[in-house]
């Protein structure tokens, strides 16, 4: 459930009221009643916590101290984990509204606070027809000392193309087919503004798409190639930037198959990268960022039946090269293939794929961060990481070193689908490397997409992993 935004002009007039203070914040200047104010400073005294809660005569205030002493990405990240906490506390209240004052020294804080208490507030109940057990909060009146109207849209959009994406991810494939999540992402297009064109099986098949058709040989479903674009008038780039997600709307491993539990059940999400894709052009289009983007989803499910591929076949890709495929479980990098290979005609400044791509990126770094590596420029790396402290969606660098290309040699085409054991989440990097010849990112996003346990403002199942991290990158682009 959305939250929605308003400035208000004087907080303490709302029955639940939320106060942000730091180190420097005078308790004094709060206008809280003596006895309120004695007990919130012997709370804060005797370090019971960061959040001191009073209730009376049917009001709750809470105030939350923030540490603005540690460095100030990790006092941000600290904020929106706070903002988590009221929100699981002013829903177990049933809570409708509640108001926000600002009252440290860090005008940043309101954004933070605001951006994590309405990201925790992200339900998918459309399955559930008993015990849905909805979200009561629906309003938040920010001071106008703490934020202006501008500022506070921003965020709404921000959250809601956040949403967007992690709905795309929790829908399974009962109703998320490749054919529906392009279906998908047009209604958005059409509704945000950015143009959303999807190839049928037919056009993919003109265009030689080798990888994408070999992985779909075992579906029953037609794949889709969707190509989205955000080109507003006002564009700073003069040559594109092309964002590529991955778009296996199920994967059970193919003939390759997947083990279950904790293997296959949780594949509905292998199509993470498209869903951070679309959300990052929702933002993009609400949030009129002067850039102009190309967007690429290859998009099939993963299955062994029908005439699927087998380990030991070659597979003509797009681009010419010849593939041996090894492991039909190493799908993901067959069909970003023929999108990095397409993307070449747009002469691009720069490319980032998105993909649930290997298990060896999960074991490597876990779920707290995302693996990433490419051939941009160290200008663009350094940004890109500034983003992701910013936003806490972390990254780490792996290397493209050449000893890696070695290990995806075969001995019967020009390049195998995988390597050894090891180094798995680089050696997929390398393969996706021979169809480049532009500045590249890949984010290998399998940790950190899809939760399995609430982790706190990021929820539980679908995070969205992408879509802050890049707005934020474009808005300073």
């Amino acid at each position: 459930m959305t939250i929605e935004l308003q400035v208000c002009k004087d907080y303490s007039k709302f029955d639940h009221s939320i106060i942000l203070i730091d180190k420097d914040t005078s308790l004094a200047s709060l206008g809280l009643s003596k006895a309120d104010l004695s007990a919130v400073q012997k709370f804060f005294d005797d370090k019971k916590g960061n959040t001191c809660q009073k209730n009376a005569e049917g009001k709750t205030l809470s105030v939350v101290k923030i540490d603005t002493t540690k460095e100030k990405f990790k006092a941000l990240e600290e904020t929106r984990k706070a903002g988590y906490s009221l929100n699981k506390f002013l829903n177990g209240q049933k809570v409708k509204e509640a108001s926000l004052y600002n009252a440290s020294s860090d005008t940043e804080l309101t954004a933070a606070f605001t951006e994590g208490l309405l990201l925790s507030n992200y339900q998918f109940l459309k399955y559930k027809t008993t015990e849905k057990k909805e979200n009561t909060l629906t309003s938040l009146q920010v001071d106008a000392r703490s934020a202006d109207k501008k500022t506070l849209d921003e965020i709404a959009k921000l959250v809601k193309a956040n949403f967007f994406a992690r709905t795309l991810v929790n829908e399974p494939l009962s109703f998320l087919t490749a054919g529906q999540l392009g279906a998908e992402i047009k209604k958005a297009g059409a509704k945000y503004g950015f143009k959303v064109d999807v190839f049928n099986k037919k056009k993919i098949e003109a265009l030689k798409m080798g990888g994408l058709l070999s992985v779909n040989k075992g579906s029953i479903d037609p794949p889709t190639f969707t190509v989205l674009e955000w080109k507003p008038a006002n564009r700073k780039n003069k040559k594109p930037i092309v964002l590529v997600g991955k778009g296996v709307v199920y994967d059970t491993g193919g003939l390759s198959l997947k083990s279950t539990p904790n293997g296959m059940d949780m594949m509905k999400c292998d199509m993470a990268g498209a869903a951070a894709v679309a959300g990052i052009f929702k933002a993009a289009a609400t949030l009129k960022l002067p850039v102009h983007l190309i967007g690429l989803i290859p998009a099939t499910d993963n299955r062994p039946g029908m005439n699927a591929y087998v380990p030991g076949d070659v597979v003509k890709m797009m681009s010419g090269l010849n593939v041996e495929m090894l492991n039909a479980d190493a799908e993901g990098r067959m069909i970003l293939a023929d999108a990095l290979h397409y993307a070449k005609q747009f002469k691009p400044e720069l490319v980032i794929d998105f993909a649930t791509l290997t298990g060896a990126a999960v074991r490597a770094i876990g779920s707290v961060a995302t693996a990433y590596m490419g051939t941009a420029g160290d200008d663009v790396k350094k940004k890109l990481e500034l983003s992701a402290d910013q936003v806490y969606e972390r990254l780490i660098h792996f290397p493209l070193w050449d000893e890696y290309g070695e290990w995806i040699k075969s001995d019967v085409a020009d390049i195998k689908n995988t390597g050894p054991g090891e180094a798995g989440h680089i050696t997929a990097g390398k393969f996706l490397e021979h169809f480049v010849d532009y500045p590249w990112l890949h984010l290998d996003i399998a940790g950190s997409a899809y939760l399995m346990k609430e982790d706190n403002y990021r929820g539980k199942y679908g995070t969205a992993v992408g879509v802050r991290l890049i707005t934020d990158f474009l808005k300073k682009y």
